[in-house]
């Protein structure tokens, strides 16, 4: 019999860990530039929940979204601190009043035949798809945002998670203003 090993590992709850924020940071694509942006948010008591870094549409720049908890009083400081450091372009908080924002979660589970069409069901609800399916297995691809990916892994935990895997934030600002 084969053993399951799960990697994730439970994190606090968000009001455990103080409010959640996300920060989107145009900087020069650089070596070093996410090193001095994680050390302001280490000095000011930050933790960082999520990080996604990408290249630009123009190769010399990057797209930073960051989700992090911390007290917001410290937030303004640490937003004017990132501005200020070199290869820094802007920094700028949205939430989902002034942006969209999403994140994916790639979900594998043990459902045999029995289990398939109730693990379907949820899927569907959440709009996700099946990108993988074996006898014993199914992986599950869900994308929206923070509380419906926990809401789905919730409904998806009847079943025996393998893992899961998240992508973390993403973050794009609504109309024309820039993100």
């Amino acid at each position: 019999m084969n053993s399951i090993v799960t990697t994730d590992t439970p994190v606090a709850p968000p009001t455990a860990r103080g409010a959640m924020h996300t920060l989107s940071i145009l900087v020069n694509n650089a070596p070093g530039v996410l090193m001095r942006i994680c050390q302001v948010f280490s000095r000011r008591g930050f933790n960082i929940d999520s990080l996604v870094v990408s290249e630009g549409r123009n190769a010399n720049f990057s797209r930073m979204t960051i989700g992090l908890s911390g007290d917001p009083k410290g937030l303004g400081q640490i937003i004017m601190q990132v501005n200020k450091l070199i290869d820094v372009i802007h920094c700028a908080e949205h939430d989902a009043t002034d942006a969209v924002v999403k994140e994916l979660v790639l979900v594998k589970f043990l459902a045999n035949d029995d289990q398939r069409t109730q693990a379907l069901q949820i899927i569907e609800h959440f709009d996700g798809k099946t990108v993988d399916l074996t006898p014993t297995s199914m992986i599950a691809l869900i994308t929206g945002n923070s509380s419906e990916i926990d809401a789905a892994v919730t409904m998806l935990s009847k079943f025996q998670i393998i893992e899961t895997v998240r992508t973390g934030k993403v973050v794009m600002a609504t109309g024309e203003q820039p993100t």
